[in-house]
């Protein structure tokens, strides 16, 4: 068995499985039946109102669009528009002509300092010198019709980069408002056990999700997937770093680790069957006996099943590249086929979670199906929860 990280994670090598004519407000009988419902409901409940009287905001708006249309189409010069809180379409007019001709198409026309295309230019500026420099402390900047301005929300003004964008953004003077005391923002994922995750070039898959008395987040994954406490990210966005490994190579190991997650990320209670089950719901981590029939999720074989061979098993992994063994002690054996990439993905039991994919033989090849012949090792879940003092996520 091989253990280079680069083996075992990227190539799966080694076998740690790492309007026409204008006029002013329209009569129309208002059907909810031609808006989707689940829309129709959301909007009717946010507003506070029937889902006939939703309807009705809907037609009315859709009618207001159909109207600046035909005037643009006419020649009438705008510059950006927007819904206001009742549900009425205010246009920035161009001019005072432009003005007339929308309030007699029944619409609000208003002149403003700034509009649109001002606005845009600005936006892009800013766009331009975040390229160039992250501005870690500003939550988000936009056009925003309704106040005329380029709106930037800050959350932490301390940095030199933040003080540097706001110094370029103050320098447009009204077009732009600051607000301060904004949250930070961060990307936000749930993701299922036996999903994919990448790290550094290299690839694992997804354990479980588990808490420490504190209530702070954690992935309890494979030791070696998470040796150097990587940057995790999933389908591309950063999701969590790696805190803690028992997994050296080398050195007599224990593979387990876990990895803080990011706010706004979390591990979700049911496992990816990638279509081939009804996912499973975690509702505990009770160790299955030897024998019982057992289950992995991983991004390179999927869904594949088998038996629990035993438990308290020592293997000794090689590394194709030539480094040294590693002996790795306390894994739990199984007949459940995995290949390079299935490491650190999540072995179940019924509803109790038993543990993350470790190891098999270099050469295994599934063949696709849910039982396909095989062996495999993985940690016991059990075992790193009371290690890392844990709390597993449960449905």
């Amino acid at each position: 068995m091989r253990i280079s990280r680069k083996s075992l994670a990227v190539l799966g090598a080694a076998v740690l499985l790492s309007s026409v004519t204008v006029s002013g407000a329209q009569a129309a009988v208002s059907s909810t039946g031609q808006y989707d419902p689940a829309m129709l409901s959301a909007l009717a409940s946010s507003l506070g109102v029937s889902k006939a009287a939703a309807a009705e905001r809907l037609d009315h708006e859709s009618s207001q669009q159909r109207t600046l249309t035909t005037l643009e189409r006419q020649g009438v010069a705008t510059d950006g528009a927007y819904f206001d809180a009742k549900g009425d379409l205010v246009v920035n007019a161009d001019n005072a002509r432009a003005a007339d001709r929308l309030a007699d198409a029944g619409l609000h026309a208003r002149t403003t300092r700034h509009g649109e295309s001002e606005l845009n230019k600005i936006k892009a500026q800013l766009d331009t010198a975040a390229l160039n420099t992250t501005p870690a402390g500003i939550s988000s900047w936009e056009v925003d019709l309704a106040t005329d301005t380029v709106t930037v929300k800050v959350s932490d003004d301390s940095a030199p980069a933040a003080r540097s964008f706001l110094n370029t953004a103050r320098a447009h003077g009204d077009a732009v408002r600051v607000l301060s005391d904004q949250r930070e923002l961060v990307t936000q994922a749930v993701i299922k056990p036996g999903s994919e995750m990448a790290f550094n070039g290299f690839v694992c898959s997804v354990g479980f999700g588990a808490r420490d008395s504190s209530g702070r987040q954690y992935l309890v994954t494979a030791g070696h997937c998470i040796e150097d406490l990587p940057v995790l990210s999933y389908q591309g966005s950063r999701f969590a770093q790696g805190t803690n490994s028992r997994f050296a190579q080398g050195s007599r190991s224990v593979d387990m680790g876990i990895a803080r997650l990011d706010s706004g990320n979390s591990i979700s209670t049911t496992v990816n069957t990638y279509g081939k089950a009804t996912e499973p719901t975690v509702q505990g981590s009770r160790r299955a006996a030897s024998g019982a029939t057992l289950c992995k999720a991983g991004r390179t074989t999927g869904w594949t099943c088998g038996r629990v061979n035993s438990y308290n098993v020592s293997v000794t992994y090689s590394d194709p590249d030539g480094g040294p063994d590693t002996v790795v002690t306390g894994l739990g054996s199984s007949s459940v086929c995995t290949q390079g990439g299935d490491s650190g993905g999540a072995y179940i039991s019924g509803n109790q979670a038993q543990g993350m994919t470790s190891g098999g033989p270099s050469s295994q090849r599934c063949n696709g199906s849910v039982n396909s012949p095989g062996s495999s090792y993985f940690q016991p879940l059990d075992d790193a929860l009371s290690f890392y003092g844990l709390t597993l996520n449960t449905a």
